[in-house]
């Protein structure tokens, strides 16, 4: 048994899931040395699905036990936030596994099948970060990491001359900016949201807490889609549309749904009672009704309408992958703004087109609450050029996330409303809190945030203020009601804690922007104080551009419970790399998110528990993290050249000896023999790795993988497995 706590290594999906059966090993035989073990724990989709189905342990509720812990320590890689078409395709692929699980019913006839869709409906959008994210999020650039993109600069693409790209957002009060109210509580009690006196929710709210409620006109935002497809037309740029269907599980599909009808209104009038015949739903994108009229006898005449379209003068549509003719309009979650908007910097405004020619566009992004970011984003660069990476300041983090604080907790209270009328948010006492006068088909949302999760969030900004000594900025807008709240609680709680010498500002979203951007040009360090929506956009726009990929940031949760979080940054482009491996047995995922999240794991165990060995350690692994960075040991894109695997053999080895040169002379003696192996043997090893390079791998399952198949398809190397598993 471990004299030290634990940590958990989530179990996850897709590319992160395959370099855990190489990194893991590795990171059990070090760890172990000094009394520390790693426990897995499965969380990805496929096992909340069977976890739903009575099938297996729920093991994400475990976790959410674990986050209320004192010593609760947890590596979280990046997990699906699986749409409808994804929880579909995983539940076909568990049933051609034999297990026995009912198929997703879209559209539910019985009890029993109500009963089905609401166990599967657990699963979908952003199940795990709710309940995991019990603490505030704190994500910077390491220093290390900094460094090495400044002296190997990624390419950033120059904007043209008279750039005409922009991004598009609604404006006045049709979107959920301009139609949000917000209110504090000031005692706690049931709050019932009603629309035309039926009840839609009743949520327990909390003293301190702040509710809002607000509200997307369908009506202005179909008339806001027909206008940017007018005006990319005429400025004669791509059309795009980004949203953020996999945590706003319920609003964002709506809107992409609306988005998709509106381009293709005259398919969609001519065929409507064909598609309400198929269930066709707009929402799922262009894949789920190609699937839907598949064998229908009208099958080639709709393929050919829709064809019509895009060969008109309307804009040219962005596409996901042009050499698989799959567009913007394919699913809903295949363009995520956080992932898709940096994309759009990084490239000099740009996207694809049709024959793979990246052309300027208008990046649609409905909601002005968070579009008027992007839209500064790439104003700036139109106005001022790209940044250059090699002199370009950081841009830290201080978001607000704890106890699903704010927009992305909004899932249960978010409706599609059936019919027109007035909403109303009414407290036990009787107190009508907010009303909204709405249309049937709009969008209606409430977001919550906690007292204390912001009490700590304030706290938490200030800390990072006294540690990095560089502006610290609020991005709270007084025009916003949300914000309006958020700034009388920050002015009270700031009055409270050590803020000499500080420089700490309120700003609106887009002169907060700016003045971050004007600094970074500088070389200027700032920290951005946010929600959580925000955190999400800042915390993957500005990495992509200084580091080249979020994967590469310093994600930590300081848990309110006392526990830590350490998340490994994101997993955009997991589904490309994992298409990659299995086809050619080459996978590209950089695992530096991991070795950063496992130093910061163990140094918070040090700090707790102090210990010669586990401080020894925890130093090596510094050392070892700087050596891959040092020497450039990051995957290559390339199908026969050193990939995640090598990357593993590598920080194994910087490991290795520097605890044989280290302080501790157990471990010192302990990793010597292990660190002179691996490098008398690294020649072996490293063609035992390559020799696996261009074979196809057969993993026994995408979203399930086959332990042993994937296991062997990741530890290749027999040399270096006998080295690790004899440490």
């Amino acid at each position: 048994m471990s004299k030290l706590p634990k940590i958990i290594w989530s179990k996850i999906d897709e590319a992160p899931a395959l370099a855990t059966y190489s990194l893991l090993p590795i990171v059990n035989a070090f760890t172990q040395a000094a009394g520390v073990s790693v426990v897995t724990s499965d969380i990805s989709l496929a096992g909340r699905v069977l976890s739903a189905m009575g099938l297996a342990e729920d093991e994400l509720s475990k976790l959410g036990e674990v986050v209320l812990e004192a010593d609760g320590n947890i590596i979280k890689l990046p997990n699906i936030s699986a749409s409808v078409g994804q929880l579909k395709d995983c539940i076909a692929e568990l049933q051609g596994q034999g297990h026995k699980i009912p198929d997703f019913p879209e559209n539910p006839a019985s009890p029993e099948e109500e009963a089905i869709r609401a166990k599967y409906n657990t699963c979908l959008g952003s199940a795990v970060n709710p309940v995991l994210r019990e603490g505030n999020s704190d994500r910077r650039a390491a220093k290390a990491v900094k460094k090495f993109a400044q002296n190997h600069p990624h390419r950033l693409k120059a904007f043209p001359e008279n750039a005409k790209s922009y991004v598009a957002h609604m404006e006045g009060n049709g979107d959920f900016y301009g139609n949000e109210k917000s209110v504090t509580m000031d005692k706690a009690q049931k709050v019932t949201i009603a629309l035309n006196g039926s009840e839609l929710a009743t949520i327990d709210a909390m003293d301190k807490e702040v509710l809002d409620g607000t509200f997307m006109s369908v009506a202005k935002l179909k008339t806001f889609i027909a206008e940017t497809i007018e005006d990319a037309k005429a400025n004669n740029v791509l059309w795009s549309i980004h949203l953020k269907a996999t945590m706003m599980k319920i609003s964002d599909p709506i809107m992409f749904g609306h988005a998709f009808t509106v381009f293709f209104a005259p398919v969609f009038e001519k065929y409507a009672d064909t598609f309400a015949e198929l269930n066709v739903n707009p929402n799922q994108g262009m894949s789920d009704l190609e699937n839907k009229i598949a064998g229908h006898a009208l099958e080639a005449e709709i393929k050919a309408a829709f064809q019509a379209i895009v060969e008109s003068d309307n804009p040219e549509i962005a596409m996901v992958d042009s050499d698989k003719g799959t567009t913007n309009f394919n699913a809903s979650n295949d363009v995520i703004i956080d992932a898709s908007m940096p994309v759009v910097v990084r490239e000099g405004g740009k996207q694809w087109n049709r024959n793979g020619d990246a052309k300027e566009c208008v990046a649609v992004v409905p909601d002005s609450t968070y579009a008027m970011f992007h839209a500064e984003m790439v104003a700036d660069c139109v106005a001022n050029g790209q940044y250059d990476v090699t002199t370009m300041g950081s841009m830290a983090n201080v978001g607000l996330m704890a106890q699903k604080a704010e927009e992305y907790g909004s899932h249960p209270t978010t409706f599609e409303l059936a019919e027109a009328g007035t909403v109303t948010v009414t407290a036990e006492d009787g107190t009508v809190l907010m009303s909204f006068e709405c249309e049937a088909g709009d969008i209606w949302r409430m977001s919550r945030a906690k007292d204390i999760p912001i009490k700590d969030w304030i706290r938490l900004a200030v800390e990072r203020g006294q540690i990095e000594q560089v502006p610290v900025i609020f991005w709270l807008d007084e025009n916003r009601a949300h914000d309006a709240e958020m700034i009388k609680k920050a002015k009270t709680y700031l009055a409270d804690l050590d803020t000499d010498g500080l420089d700490i500002q309120f700003m609106n979203v887009t002169n907060a922007t700016r003045f971050t951007n004007k600094r970074i040009r500088e070389g200027l360090n700032t920290i951005a104080v946010t929600g959580n929506v925000l955190r999400d956009h800042l915390t993957d726009m500005y990495p992509i551009l200084e580091l080249g990929t979020s994967a590469k940031m310093l994600s930590i949760v300081p848990l309110l419970a006392g526990g830590g979080l350490y998340e490994t940054g994101a997993g955009g482009s997991a589904p490309k790399h994992v298409e990659q491996f299995l086809k050619e047995g080459h996978l590209r995922w950089d695992s530096l998110g991991e070795f950063l999240a496992l130093a910061e794991s163990l140094r918070f165990i040090g700090n707790k528990h102090k210990d010669e060995k586990l401080a020894a350690l925890t130093a090596a692994l510094d050392v070892a993290n700087d050596g891959y960075l040092d020497n450039n040991k990051a995957p290559s894109r390339k199908c026969g050249e050193p990939d995640n695997k090598a990357s593993h053999f590598f920080v194994a080895q910087y490991w290795a000896d520097a605890l044989a040169n280290g302080a501790n002379a157990e471990l010192a003696a302990k990793f010597a023999p292990v660190a002179a192996e691996l490098k008398e043997k690294e020649a072996t090893i490293i063609a035992e790795l390559l020799a696996v390079e261009g074979k196809a791998q057969d993993i026994g399952g995408y979203f399930n993988p086959n332990e042993e198949l994937a296991e062997k398809a990741m530890r290749p190397s027999a040399t270096l497995n006998a080295i690790i598993d004899a440490i």
